[in-house]
């Protein structure tokens, strides 16, 4: 089930959202935990003893594990929910790769079906057994909590990652406000449009572009790009929005996923504001196990390496997206040679636009899987030998010019700041759940005349 589907909007989320709050407070989580289920078995209930299993072996798990006062049977608990966990995450997600791989992709009839959203809840209770075994978090004790924790449907098929230390207050002690339910409202609103208005659009653009016979040109390339380049963000803020109004309208609060990431002006510090959760697992859970940057300049590089190698691997089952995290390493890599020192010489304004041109290009490795198609579309934003741009690109790229560029006001943080000065007057106040229902009435048009409306990160 999609939040940007007539089935959620009008008959799922209105019902959860009643039933949940006429009923009396210490029956909200077993409610929460059915409305999860049925949100996640709607389209594959096949799928359900799987997510079931890892949910129960695990909570039993953590509790060995905080009862156990000796080290080995500890550890012991711990490598069994990491094999498992890992297990089934690799079993599921990479068999085809790996057999495709080594020559043997006959073996299986077709590709595995893929668990929706197991990369997101794999790292969710990985990370649940790794703080309960370093004794930073408790062990869950209501099999109830845990489970409702770990299938919350808000954030449960494309994140945000939140570990359970963040919600352990909040899954009995949370408190739903009117105030909360509004912000709740008119944030998931803001993520509805992002999706429907913004990120479909550029989605066609840039298939349309990327489809086109030979003659694209040159800015037709780039603009095909920085079309994908605005697509997936607000896809993916678009859906973290969503998931954090929801978490809200039942009084939780999830943590941010994204920052205005296309500000950045380096490398790193796109890093810090894209896909937050997931950064910061990889460098709590991995970067720093390995020793971080403590153990010299060759060994940070290794582990470097390690961190962006399982970040590329993460997003897809394909060696375009092990290309892509190593590309990433590469960048990292040479700003930490470079030192943030010299870095800060550039001007400011010159370290943005080669910020964005290097991310566009890493989108472009992101985004095509065959390698024979990528390098053709890398020639064709590299190579004047198609033109500037062919008639059938300028004619694509005219017609979304304007939506293009209100959806680059929207990615960066200027449009935002010109709205907190003057979310004060009353006007503004008064006008917010107006434009929250003309939001909603947009979108819901959109729904009903596109055909197009993938989410990207559902299949990761």
């Amino acid at each position: 089930m999609s939040f940007a589907g007539l089935v959620f909007l009008f008959f799922f989320l209105p019902v959860v959202l009643v039933g949940y709050y006429c009923l009396p407070r210490r029956w909200r989580n077993d409610f929460l935990l059915a409305a999860n289920l049925v949100f996640y078995g709607w389209g594959e209930p096949w799928f359900l003893p799987v997510i079931l299993l890892t949910a129960v072996v695990n909570w039993l798990i953590g509790r060995r594990i905080a009862a156990c006062a000796e080290t080995s049977p500890r550890r012991l608990w711990l490598v069994t929910a990491l094999v498992l966990d890992l297990g089934l995450l690799v079993v599921f997600k990479y068999t085809g790769f790996v057999l495709n791989t080594i020559g043997l992709g006959q073996v299986l009839a077709g590709p595995l079906p893929l668990p929706l959203g197991i990369s997101f809840y794999t790292f969710q209770v990985v990370s649940y057994v790794l703080d309960v075994y370093r004794k930073t978090t408790p062990a869950e004790k209501s099999a109830v909590s845990f489970a409702t924790y770990m299938t919350f449907f808000p954030q449960l098929i494309a994140g945000p990652i939140v570990r359970y230390e963040e919600l352990r207050g909040q899954l009995d002690g949370r408190e739903e406000t009117w105030n909360k339910i509004a912000n709740g409202f008119c944030l998931f609103m803001i993520g509805l449009g992002k999706k429907m208005l913004l990120a479909n659009p550029m989605g066609q653009l840039w298939d349309g572009l990327r489809a086109l016979p030979d003659g694209v040109g040159i800015l037709g390339a780039w603009m095909g790009a920085a079309a994908f380049t605005m697509q997936i963000y607000f896809d993916f803020s678009g859906y973290s929005d969503m998931a954090r109004g929801l978490g809200s309208m039942f009084g939780f609060e999830i943590p941010v996923n994204f920052r205005y990431p296309y500000a950045a002006q380096s490398i790193k510090e796109f890093w810090r504001r894209w896909h937050i959760t997931l950064s910061q697992w990889f460098r709590d859970y991995v970067y720093i196990p390995l020793g971080g940057s403590r153990c010299g300049k060759v060994r940070t590089f290794v582990n470097l390496f390690i961190v962006w190698a399982l970040t590329g691997l993460w997003h897809g089952a394909a060696w375009n997206y092990v290309l892509w995290g190593l590309y990433y390493f590469v960048l990292l890599a040479a700003e930490r040679l470079i030192g943030e020192a010299r870095l800060a010489r550039v001007p400011r304004a010159l370290r943005h636009v080669l910020t964005m041109i290097l991310v566009v290009l890493g989108w472009v490795l992101f985004a095509i899987e065959d390698f024979g198609a990528m390098t053709a579309y890398l020639h064709a934003m590299f190579s004047l030998s198609g033109g500037l741009i062919g008639t059938q690109a300028a004619v694509w790229v005219l017609s979304y010019l304007p939506l293009f560029a209100v959806a680059v006001l929207a990615a960066l943080p200027l449009a935002a700041r010109l709205v907190q000065r003057k979310e004060e007057t009353r006007l503004v106040r008064c006008g917010a759940p107006v434009w929250c229902l003309l939001l909603l009435a947009a979108s819901c048009a959109a729904l009903v005349a596109q055909s197009y409306n993938p989410f990207l990160y559902f299949r990761f």
